[in-house]
């Protein structure tokens, strides 16, 4: 009967903060400043680490260590979403005062979609043990094949998803202010905010497969994998806001969230193997705020004096679901670019 409380008092907070966020901060389609995003994000911080301190105080030290460790996890690859995000809406030209919008009913669906995949994950685990070793490996996989593609660009003139939904629905050609669909003549169109609120969620649904397992090899605990989840997704947007304008600064950390789902997925794998936390929540907990923090400060350091062109170029550098690479990377462009001293 706790437990059940527990997660109804738990999701009541949340529609809380919800309402909250959208019915009283952002009651106007403004553009939300950097200011104003540094203290939500903040805020939310604030709330998690309070949350935090009731775990450690009401249900056990090792339980606060292990959703410290999930929310941490579950936080910096979220900033794999803020890339995302921040190439989708450059493509789009999406007006900066509508962002907000579409990012807030964007992570309305990855709360319901993400709670439903942890529930079904922690059943499945609990059913099968061998299911842990298929989470390890993905993991692994996961973070090998996004070390591969750090500098590639998307092309996302050629995203499936975009071209599928082109021939299927009528789209508008133009944004018609903060709505979705607008009538024309008595039939029905999508706006183009419809279509980058498809991808947005797309794009979630293909990092959940990723994070989801990540903290399900820190702990089984439904409880604990949802809430660690659902704190780093709400500061998600003001996170956006306060990062979108810097967020070439932190190029490098792509490497960093690589290692960490390598790292977690070895320790699952490990775990799992021997039956027994023989990699303990703390050394993880650990590695990853030394391999978070080591690719951040790495990352000021390294484009310190990066010019706005090179800066852009790199800000461009990583994936989109459904979008195949560009036949031209950095890479290549530059050495097109350089004389050819044997001619």
């Amino acid at each position: 009967m706790d437990a059940i409380w527990m997660w109804v008092g738990f999701n009541l907070f949340v529609l809380t903060l919800l309402a909250l966020d959208l019915g009283f901060l952002h009651r106007s389609e403004k553009q939300i400043t950097i200011r104003h995003a540094l203290w939500l994000s903040l805020g939310y911080v604030v709330l998690a680490m309070i949350f935090a301190a009731g775990i450690f105080a009401f249900i056990g030290e090792a339980e606060g260590y292990q959703f410290l460790t999930g929310y941490l996890i579950e936080k910096s690859l979220s900033v794999d979403n803020i890339f995302v995000f921040m190439l989708i809406f450059t493509h789009f030209a999406v007006p900066p005062q509508h962002q907000y919008r579409v990012l807030f009913f964007g992570i309305l669906g990855a709360l319901v979609m993400r709670g439903t995949l942890i529930l079904a994950g922690a059943t499945i685990i609990d059913a099968f043990h061998w299911v842990s070793y298929i989470f390890g490996a993905f993991l692994i996989f996961t973070g090998i094949k996004m070390l591969v593609t750090v500098g590639q660009e998307p092309d996302v003139d050629n995203n499936r998803i975009v071209r599928f939904i082109h021939r299927r629905f009528k789209i508008t050609q133009q944004f018609a202010g903060p709505r979705f669909f607008v009538t024309v003549d008595g039939v029905w169109y999508m706006t183009p905010l419809f279509l980058v609120l498809i991808l947005i969620e797309l794009t979630d649904v293909v990092f959940a497969l990723d994070s989801i397992p990540a903290i399900f090899a820190i702990t089984t605990d439904p409880f604990l994998v949802y809430t660690s989840n659902v704190f780093a997704i709400l500061g998600l947007r003001a996170l956006y806001f306060a990062l979108a304008g810097i967020v070439h600064r932190f190029h490098f950390l792509k490497y960093g969230l690589s290692l960490v789902l390598v790292v977690v997925g070895v320790k699952m794998v490990i775990n799992a193997w021997f039956g027994t936390k023989v990699i303990p929540t703390e050394v993880a907990l650990l590695a990853t705020g030394v391999l978070i923090g080591g690719s951040i400060l790495f990352s000021i350091w390294r484009t310190r004096h990066l010019k706005p062109g090179e800066a852009a170029q790199i800000a461009s550098e990583w994936w989109i679901p459904g979008s195949p690479p560009k036949k031209e990377s950095r890479q290549d462009v530059k050495s097109k670019s350089q004389p050819d001293h044997q001619s």
